[in-house]
């Protein structure tokens, strides 16, 4: 199956990062989001990306950046976007019945061809898939954020889902300059799963008193080779989404190594997200610095 058109549902973080590296690849997009202001903001910010990380440091011409931006168009009309998409991807937030009215919806609107692809992180694609009468047109397509940037993208292949329909998104990702790797539906995936094992560990040291963030962080940056250490890339990642897929894992195996540490729920309960507002294991300064944050 040869794709020309996509879209891209939810034009926030996730999804403008995606619609990014859908156009620049040569694709066509409609993003569409509910709110034309996010819409908006969305559309300045690949353009902003497209002039000055790749334009201007020389790895695309200024006319294929032109080009690139003339291959987006916005859509808050759910029809507009998606009625003659031949590859859909939804990135709108982690919530079950969210992305099952959608794909409801994408049901009836897309054509028979149409695959119906997932950003879910955690979530199942066959639940998500299930909602449809097309199964067989349903994958998950997990990016990592910056998608823009990130090259890994988790092909989770849900039960029932053709064997065209995956070698159409393998193909699709890889045009998009990615590195597709599939994974069975299970929660979690690659990524998240042995991830939050990595968090769950980490936070149980801290907790325990073993060592503080800031030292786990330096013992595996520089013992292990990893460019972030556990409690950094948490909050990077964000406690609230950290207890969420945390759950939506334990909902399926109810293994004690899935369970969610207290200390997150402690840190969300105490209004402390991560990055994303400032505060997280460390506190995040108005001059980029940061300093760790005395928990207890």
């Amino acid at each position: 199956m040869e794709v020309q058109k996509m879209a891209v549902l939810g034009a926030g973080t996730m999804g403008h990062g995606i619609a990014q590296a859908v156009v620049v690849s040569g694709f066509n997009v409609a993003l569409y989001d509910v709110d034309k202001h996010v819409l908006e903001n969305a559309v300045s910010i690949i353009r902003d990306n497209i002039n000055m990380r790749l334009v201007a440091k020389g790895k695309i011409s200024e006319d294929a950046g032109e080009a690139a931006m003339a291959r987006i168009r916005t859509a808050t009309d759910l029809v507009s976007a998606a009625a003659e998409a031949e590859f859909v991807i939804e990135a709108v937030p982690e919530n079950m019945e969210l992305k099952k009215r959608i794909f409801v919806d994408l049901d009836k609107i897309c054509p028979p061809d149409t695959i119906l692809a997932t950003n879910t992180s955690v979530l199942s694609v066959t639940g998500i898939a299930g909602a449809t009468k097309r199964p067989g047109k349903c994958i998950g397509t997990h990016f990592f954020n910056p998608a823009a940037v990130m090259k890994l993208v988790e092909v989770a292949t849900p039960i029932g889902v053709s064997e065209e329909t995956v070698e159409t998104t393998l193909a699709v990702c890889r045009k998009m300059g990615k590195t597709p790797i599939k994974a069975k539906d299970i929660p979690g995936f690659i990524v998240n799963r042995l991830l939050l094992g990595f968090y769950m560990e980490a936070a149980q040291m801290v907790l325990e008193g073993t060592a503080t963030a800031e030292d786990i962080d330096t013992a595996m940056r520089l013992g292990a080779g990893h460019p972030m250490g556990p409690c950094e890339l948490a909050d990077f990642g964000g406690f609230d989404v950290i207890n969420m897929a945390g759950d939506a894992v334990f909902e399926y195996t109810h293994k004690e190594r899935d369970a969610v540490n207290i200390l997150y729920r402690k840190m969300v309960e105490a209004g402390r997200l991560g990055r994303k507002n400032g505060k997280g294991f460390y506190d995040y300064l108005s001059d980029g610095t940061k300093k760790p944050f005395n928990l207890f």
